[in-house]
């Protein structure tokens, strides 16, 4: 039943249907956690990026996205999960089970370092999948591809330490369940112009990296 809401929806924003998928837009979720980081920062970026998918990729994607909490049984009503922030993440032991099983049964979660996530994030997402460690994903993976060329991986959008970019993954059963942007910032270059004034080509790389982790959760 969990996989049939997941596979669904994403069915339905691939132009097919299911009889238990009723036609209309799709939406997609910001996830709320806790510790204390800001897990609304960059209220903008879903929004544009939906809007950029809908023109680019012709999908349909609910502009006005939901926040659902990590924990709850509402994540399996949104195939596609994003998570930011600048600080401290904490998932409980039904936190973690519960988004293992989201995850298991066909939802994506795209994590975006909007900078000092990182000693936070990879401890959480192995109370997840203990069994499974963050791996780079390679430069010719299709994630990069899908719809737009990104040949050396991730853009990088805002400097931070001056590192390069990475992506990372959890790769369940083949699939990326979890992708990991590090040292870019993507969500920022998604955000209205005038919040982070960046230019118009960091813009436009930083939501086609997004449409194509959009096209890689609902292909894949």
């Amino acid at each position: 039943m969990i996989r049939n809401i997941v596979v669904g929806a994403a069915l339905l924003l691939l132009g097919m249907s299911l009889v238990t998928v009723e036609k209309g837009e799709v939406k997609i979720a910001l996830l709320k956690y806790s510790g204390g980081g800001d897990w609304y920062a960059n209220p903008t970026a879903l929004g544009n990026l939906a809007r950029f998918c809908n023109s680019e990729l012709n999908t349909n994607l609910d502009p006005n996205y939901a926040t659902v909490e990590v924990g709850s049984a509402e994540i399996y009503n949104y195939p596609f999960l994003h998570m930011t922030g600048h600080g401290n993440v904490v998932f409980s032991d039904l936190d973690a089970e519960n988004l293992r099983n989201y995850l298991m049964a066909g939802g994506f979660l795209h994590i975006d370092d909007n900078y000092g996530m990182d000693p936070y994030v990879r401890p959480s997402l192995k109370k997840v999948f203990p069994e499974l460690d963050l791996v780079e994903i390679p430069f010719d993976h299709e994630i990069y591809h899908g719809a737009f060329d990104f040949e050396n991986g991730l853009p990088k959008i805002h400097e931070h330490d001056d590192q390069s970019p990475r992506g990372y993954g959890l790769i369940w059963e083949g699939r990326v369940v979890v992708f990991y942007s590090y040292e870019s910032d993507l969500g920022d270059g998604w955000e209205d112009q005038e919040v982070h004034n960046d230019s118009p080509q960091k813009r436009l790389s930083a939501l086609r990296m997004g449409a194509n982790i959009i096209k890689y959760a609902f292909s894949n």
